[in-house]
């Protein structure tokens, strides 16, 4: 029996991708498929770079605008380079438009992209357009780092706390509003529609030299756990009462379980996820854009939720996945 693309998850998509490019060159620091972007050696630094594709149909709802969509096309690649501890560098569009799409809406496109990149201390710096069926944009963002401040998923030991920026669930919140046909403000759809890359808190992070391990939470923070879980032979347990679970959450849940999930599950939260050891976490209590969640683990412990009650559950392993729908929600 052939398989087909249907059949397999995206994390074990790319790890097969992964094992036929191999490791690279030597100037690859970070390979294909290990990280939020893959590294390179420059000049003494690093040269970080990400990629990701957009289409019109999955990833844009109807309501968002066109700079909104140019806006998002930009900001899911500067959230990797955060991941990585960056300072964006530029980004690359390659853009495939509806003959049909008028050049008003392309122009504001092209305006989102720009107005992202400014927000992060950037511009667009080229890409290629063609056209296509469907709204389809492909986007490349390049970062530096200096060698002693890149920071990467793997790291993370026994002890570390676990941390956050940010709040959960906020996008998933918007969604399920979406979805549901809602009636709801702008404000409350923002962060769906108008995610904001974590760049200044990337970087003052890289600057501490405290984090052990880090990733963005685009996919959800259950499935980010699972990849750092996976990466560095840990378990997590996190602690249900320290969750800064966004207000949109409690407005949009029929219940506390159903506001639980989305906090753990719903994606298109572009906080970052890091591990810190503990003594070192000292040092940054006093920034306010991170909260611990819990600790690191030995991985026979799994990953798990203690919840207000002290009671102890598994947190599944399911989020947002491009490829393969058994762990979508």
């Amino acid at each position: 029996m052939v398989s087909t693309i249907k059949d397999i998850d995206e994390r074990a998509f790319i790890a097969q991708l992964a094992s036929v490019f191999g490791r690279g060159k030597d100037e690859l620091k970070v390979p294909a498929g290990d990280d939020d972007c893959a590294v390179l050696e420059f000049g003494g630094e690093y040269l970080v770079v990400t990629t990701d594709m957009l289409h019109q149909k999955t990833d844009f709802p109807d309501t968002m605008t066109p700079w909104q969509i140019g806006w998002m096309a930009a900001a899911v690649n500067f959230s990797d380079i955060a991941a990585m501890g960056g300072q964006p560098l530029g980004l690359l569009a390659a853009v495939g438009y509806p003959q049909n799409m008028s050049l008003e809406d392309a122009g504001e496109i092209a305006r989102g992209m720009r107005d992202c990149a400014e927000f992060c201390e950037t511009s667009v710096i080229g890409g290629d357009v063609d056209s296509h069926e469907e709204l389809t944009i492909t986007g490349t963002a390049l970062g530096r780092v200096s060698k002693e401040e890149l920071l990467t998923r793997k790291g993370a030991k026994p002890g570390d706390v676990v941390c956050v920026t940010g709040t959960l669930g906020a996008a998933g919140a918007a969604l399920e509003a979406y979805l549901k046909n809602i009636d709801v403000d702008g404000e409350f759809m923002k962060p769906l529609l108008e995610p904001v890359p974590r760049i200044g808190e990337g970087r003052m992070l890289a600057k501490s030299g405290a984090v052990t391990s880090a990733m963005d939470t685009s996919d959800g923070l259950a499935l980010s756990l699972y990849d750092l879980a996976s990466v560095n032979e840990v378990g997590f347990v996190l602690r249900e009462d320290s969750l800064p679970i966004d207000r949109r959450v409690y407005e949009i849940a029929s219940s506390k379980q159903e506001a639980l999930e989305l906090a753990l599950y719903s994606g298109g939260d572009f906080e970052l996820l890091v591990t810190i050891p503990r003594n070192n976490f000292k040092a940054l209590q006093a920034e306010s854009y991170l909260t611990v969640v819990g600790e690191t683990v030995g991985i026979d412990e799994g990953i798990n939720l203690i919840g207000k009650d002290r009671a102890n559950f598994a947190i599944n392993r399911k989020g947002y996945l491009h490829i393969g729908t058994s762990e979508q929600i």
